[in-house]
């Protein structure tokens, strides 16, 4: 029973696709009568994919956001290097890159480069960085390199030093250098030598070396203090509170104080100087209070600048200090007794060192030791 209704199944199915495939062929007719083929309707290319369609329809885009440009003051812009000035600068600079001696000038991106670089022969200033181009410290302001184990020291780097600032004929001298905790002494002696080697000549130069903290050994700090030095400099950079917000965690405002004082106590005739950057969040009372912890510690100059942001990986700037409050502090160091104060936004600690300090202390000591000779 069940093989006979099987049989009789199959003639339907095939009646039934003769049906559809009549239909099929009266509906090509209808479309032909028309000008139209199926094939208009059922093309012969397979559907394309979809990792094709995404490829061929962009996504849709969020509109781009402008970046936000931030504007520096009129009174930040330095000016630019061009006649005399250029030729000045451009021939301190072969002398760095010939000698392989680094500056911080170069390293700092000090927007008064031009400026110092390209004074006449005498004047110009140029920041000659010992030990490298490589710290050991990684402060939130800078933008010196980094690294736990930075380069040897080059043995050669107090004649070579000697001999470029012997080709630039400076009469006034500014030394600086990385901290460089891989040393065991801090990298002194290499200091010293270099400052010695400088000194050793028939007409010497007056020398200034802003030195690191050498983590507050005083036999390190002495070894530097009493090479010969006319100028003992050791940076606060910012104000007792913000120390850990600025600087390496290695450095702080007790042992910065404690190198000066150290300093001054080897040589007390030598003078002894720091500076201070404004616009990183102190405030007034904060820098007043480190001016007198300064006098307290027999510091004889003080320089104040605008602290400027190397990069976005650096501290932000918190404000922008007007020429006027940079002038309010000179006015309220000096009556403090400082010997020379410098106040400016682009001042920094080696900024114009021949103009701001040879013409203003140096040369005035210079004439009080002839009046004390004369007996006058």
């Amino acid at each position: 029973r069940m093989v006979r209704r099987v049989a009789a199944a199959v003639p339907r199915r095939a009646k039934s696709t003769t049906q559809a495939g009549s239909r099929l062929a009266a509906l090509r007719e209808e479309l032909d009568k028309d000008g139209a083929g199926i094939d208009e309707f059922v093309g012969s290319t397979p559907p394309p994919s979809i990792e094709e369609e995404q490829k061929k329809t962009p996504g849709i885009r969020k509109p781009l956001r402008k970046k936000k440009i931030e504007r520096k003051p009129e009174w930040l812009k330095a000016e630019f290097v061009k006649g005399e000035s250029l030729q000045n600068y451009q021939r301190l600079k072969d002398t760095v890159k010939g000698l392989g001696l680094a500056t911080v000038c170069e390293e700092a991106r000090c927007p008064n480069i031009g400026e110092c670089w390209g004074g006449k022969e005498g004047t110009a200033t140029a920041t000659i960085m010992l030990m490298g181009d490589t710290c050991t410290r990684a402060c939130r302001f800078c933008a010196v390199k980094t690294s736990n184990a930075p380069p040897p020291l080059d043995p050669n780097e107090p004649e070579k030093v000697a001999d470029a600032i012997h080709r630039w004929g400076l009469d006034y001298v500014v030394l600086t250098s990385v901290d460089r905790d891989d040393l065991h002494d801090g990298g002194a002696n290499h200091m010293a030598e270099c400052i010695s080697r400088l000194k050793d000549t028939a007409d010497p130069p007056l020398v200034e070396c802003l030195t690191p903290d050498f983590s507050g050994n005083f036999d390190h700090v002495e070894v530097v203090a009493k090479s010969g030095l006319d100028v003992f400099a050791h940076n606060m950079e910012t104000v007792e509170a913000l120390q850990s917000k600025v600087r390496d965690r290695r450095a702080n405002y007790h042992q910065s104080l404690s190198v000066l004082r150290h300093a001054k106590k080897c040589v007390p005739e030598m003078v002894t100087k720091t500076s201070l950057m404004l616009g990183c969040g102190e405030t007034e009372d904060e820098i007043r209070s480190c001016l007198e912890d300064l006098r307290k510690n027999d510091v004889d100059v003080v320089t104040f600048g605008q602290y400027l942001r190397p990069s976005k990986k650096h501290m932000k700037v918190a404000s922008y200090v007007t020429p006027e409050d940079f002038q309010k502090w000179q006015d309220e160091a000096e009556r403090m007794g400082f010997l020379y104060v410098a106040s400016g936004p682009l001042v920094r600690s080696s900024y114009k060192a021949g103009e701001f300090f040879l013409t203003n202390v140096l040369k005035e000591r210079q004439e009080r030791k002839k009046k004390m000779g004369s007996g006058d």
